[in-house]
C-alpha cells in the first residue's frame, strides 16, 4: 500500500499529540518553544542525514509502503515526518518524565512514600 509508512507516522504523531494535549505536557504549556525545539531537531537530523547520504552511509531502501516522493536523492518524504515525530515524541517523553519526578519529590517532601 503506497503511503502506508507515512500514514503510520501521521497516526502515531496524532496519538502522541492527543496524549500531550490531554496531559498538558508540551504544546499547551509552550507551543512556540515546542515548535522551535521540534524544528531545530528536524534541521539537525536532516543535516545528519545529508552527511550520511553524501558519504554513502545512508541509502533509501525499496518498500511498497513508501509514498514514492523523494525530497533529495536517497531522502524520502517520510523521513522528514519521521524526524518531526521523533523530536516531538522525545519532548513529550521528557516532559512526562519530569512530571513523574516532580510528583515523586512532592510526595517525599510531604513525608509520603516514594522511590
Amino acid at each position: 500500500m503506497p503511503g502506508g509508512y507515512l500514514l503510520a507516522i501521521l497516526v502515531s504523531f496524532v496519538g502522541i499529540l492527543l496524549i500531550d494535549l490531554r496531559a498538558g505536557l508540551v504544546v499547551r504549556r509552550a507551543p512556540r518553544r515546542a515548535l522551535a525545539a521540534t524544528g531545530i531537531g528536524v534541521a539537525f537530523f536532516l543535516a545528519w542525514d545529508a552527511v550520511g547520504i553524501l558519504t554513502g552511509v545512508f541509502v533509501k531502501g525499496d518498500s511498497p509502503l513508501y509514498a514514492g516522493v523523494t525530497i533529495a536523492p536517497e531522502l524520502p518524504l517520510e523521513e522528514v515526518f519521521f524526524l518531526a515525530f521523533l523530536c516531538y515524541l522525545a519532548l513529550v517523553a521528557w516532559a512526562a518524565g519530569r512530571r513523574v519526578q516532580e510528583g515523586s519529590r512532592r510526595r517525599r517532601a510531604r513525608g509520603g512514600e516514594g522511590p
